[in-house]
């Protein structure tokens, strides 16, 4: 019975090491978002646009790391996130991005 125990055991470990880099990510996300929501919270009495103003920046964000690791080629900026290059151009212009390499 020892043995069964210690073999189940190696798979939770092998379980949770598979679940890490996304745990850690959203451990990472989560603090970063804290301190984010913090800064942003103080709507001065009118409505509170929280949600859409960060999405907005996390967005913006991770099309500009995609442009960067793509060296500004958007077709391959898309492709690294997974969405179609049409949707990718009107997102850069709704986010305005320019797709000119920074020197």
């Amino acid at each position: 019975m020892q043995t069964r125990s210690k073999k189940q055991k190696k798979s939770k470990v092998v379980l949770k090491v598979k679940e890490t880099p996304y745990s850690a990510v959203e451990e990472i996300m989560e603090k970063k978002l804290e301190d984010i929501v913090t800064i942003l919270s103080e709507s001065g009495g009118r409505k509170s646009k929280l949600y859409e103003e960060v999405m907005s920046i996390v967005e913006k964000g991770l099309f500009k790391i995609a442009l960067r690791r793509s060296n500004y080629v958007k077709s391959s900026a898309a492709l690294f996130l997974g969405i179609n290059r049409n949707t990718f151009t009107d997102k850069m212009a709704k986010l305005g991005i320019d797709c000119e390499k920074k020197k």
